[in-house]
């Protein structure tokens, strides 16, 4: 059963720790935000978000917070940077971790800055999840990218995060230099094979000033565009549906920045997950309309909130399946399905 809805609590320490500079990277624009956080700017973060009414989440009772809520270390390699400092960051969230005993901590780092004794400290001051910027698992695409880290190091630090019994999310990029179809592919087979408990799949994008933007002003870098990444990130999601591996982020999330222009190539869309679940429903769509034909018309049942995800950005979805299979009309309700299943249903058949 899952537990109680968690929110978010974002502290950026962009490019904090980080001692190779890959070719891709720039999160301070990425993250849309300068210096690292101090140990002030985590209790301010906390502190506003746990003491201001929203229509959400209205929060203190009794002292406690009502809902969960979790504080994520983003944009750095949280423990490559000096363990005082690590320390002291984990120590100014103490007050929120007392908050509410389900409150948690979340921390972004490296697959070659974690084992064993790492992972016991981060325990001992709350840490709940790793995120791990795995990447990639094919050697050429990690070299090219001056990545600094293994396949071999992402399989070690996973295991020892799944073996203290901390959640593990694993981020995975496609469209890096010498990367291809069949290395994302095989890069998210091996992904599934360590069980996590998530995955963020990043299509590359150009950022200004980075060293993938030179390598591809002098030609020897080609993008890989928004519709061929989509195409891609529908295979993935379908690697991770069937092996029971949740997709909590798709694409890059817009900032300011990149959308004003240092996003200058790439797969770079505000709303890129929407395309690509959009995607994945159509494929799903098609693939049981086509048992059911001929047919005039047809009622697609998906799980609750999910409706604009089968239509598509202004029902595109819709308007193919109609023209593909010359149907009339075709209605989408919503029931009590698993996350991503759907049905369809022609003269009161179901299949």
């Amino acid at each position: 059963m899952a537990g109680p809805r968690r929110r978010i609590i974002p502290v950026f320490i962009p490019n904090d720790g980080c001692e190779h500079d890959c070719v891709f990277c720039d999160q301070r624009v990425i993250s849309g935000r300068g210096s690292p956080a101090g140990p002030d700017d985590v209790r301010k973060a906390y502190s506003l978000e746990l003491s201001v009414e929203s229509g959400e989440w209205s929060v203190e009772c009794d002292g406690l917070s009502a809902q969960p809520a979790e504080l994520a270390f983003y944009g750095g390699s949280f423990t490559a940077i000096p363990v005082e400092r690590q320390n002291e960051l984990l120590e100014a969230a103490r007050p929120f971790l007392e908050m509410n005993p389900q409150n948690s901590i979340r921390v972004s780092t490296r697959p070659d800055c974690i084992d064993e004794k790492t992972v016991e400290r981060l325990q001992s001051y709350g840490v709940a999840t790793v995120e791990l910027g795995a990447q990639s698992m094919s050697h050429d695409v990690l070299v090219q990218s001056r990545r600094g880290h293994t396949a071999e190091d992402v399989t070690r630090a996973s295991g020892i995060i799944k073996g203290a019994g901390l959640s593990l999310i694993l981020q995975m990029m496609t469209g890096l230099p010498g990367d291809t179809r069949e290395k994302s592919l095989y890069t998210a087979k091996r992904f599934a094979e360590l069980s996590p408990d998530g995955v963020r799949v990043y299509p590359t994008v150009v950022v200004k000033g980075t060293e993938l933007f030179n390598m591809w002003r002098r030609g020897a870098y080609r993008e890989h565009s928004i519709d061929e990444a989509v195409e891609l990130c529908v295979e993935i999601c379908v690697i991770f549906e069937r092996a029971g591996v949740p997709v909590i982020r798709l694409g890059l999330n817009p900032s300011d920045a990149l959308s004003a222009g240092d996003a200058v190539a790439g797969a770079y869309h505000p709303a890129f997950g929407e395309l690509v679940y959009s995607r994945v429903y159509y494929n799903k769509a098609a693939a049981l309309i086509a048992g059911l034909m001929p047919c005039g018309e047809v009622t697609i049942t998906v799980s609750k909130g999910n409706t604009s995800k089968m239509a598509g950005q202004r029902r595109q979805n819709i308007r193919m399946l109609e023209q593909v299979f010359s149907m009339r009309n075709i209605k989408i309700v919503e029931a009590d399905l698993c996350p991503g299943e759907i049905t369809v249903e022609k003269n009161h058949v179901r299949v």
